[in-house]
């Protein structure tokens, strides 16, 4: 559900048909995500093959962490119940995860965890606010300058995806739905999911 008028499943042909095809195959029906990039479905292509050369550099769940991090800070309720999906499956208990999202600062995060969180929420809610400080706490932790360059590349790239798709007033999926409730009511930080 956007405010735009996307492209239907029987309407849909070349690029746009390939890319519903591809989200029904992995995800079992064409996500919301998809519908938004309907009309531009190379801005997907484009979209995809940046994420996986940051994530093709950095440990997965850094990736993630800070993806959460940024879309919280962006109030982007889809990225946010996205990658809390995969944290979840991949990495801790809702519980842990709820705690996480509510203040990662307090959690059981490593403290450099906590730093390319810090980091990442700065980017997204202005990189202005970024000091040499932010970049120093980062080293403290063991962090190289490419490793501080891969959380800055993820969560400035998370402001394209977020903003892109809250602009056209997209709808996290139904299916967020069946998250833990307070995981999910804690992660739900913009648009509703979808009804």
């Amino acid at each position: 559900m956007s405010f735009i008028n996307t492209v239907s499943d029987k309407s849909a042909t070349g690029a746009t048909a390939a890319l519903y095809a591809q989200m029904q195959a992995s995800h079992g029906h064409v996500q919301n995500l998809a519908r938004a990039f309907s009309h531009r479905p190379e801005y997907m292509d484009a979209w995809d093959t940046l994420v996986d050369a940051i994530k093709a550099r950095m440990d997965p769940r850094r990736y993630e962490l800070v993806t959460l991090a940024a879309a919280l800070s962006l109030r982007s309720s889809y990225c946010a119940l996205s990658h809390g999906e995969v944290l979840l499956r991949d990495f801790f208990t809702a519980e842990e995860l709820r705690s996480i999202a509510v203040d990662y600062r307090h959690s059981d995060l490593l403290p450099v965890d906590i730093a390319a969180m810090d980091y990442a929420q700065t980017i997204a809610k202005d990189a202005l606010a970024v000091t040499p400080a932010h970049i120093e706490a980062l080293r403290t932790q063991g962090l190289t300058d490419g490793e501080i360059s891969d959380i800055a590349a993820a969560a400035a790239a998370r402001c394209f995806f977020s903003k892109f798709l809250d602009a056209l007033g997209t709808h996290p999926d139904a299916s967020f739905a069946s998250m833990e409730p307070a995981l999910r009511d804690r992660l739900t930080v913009g648009r509703n999911i979808e009804k």
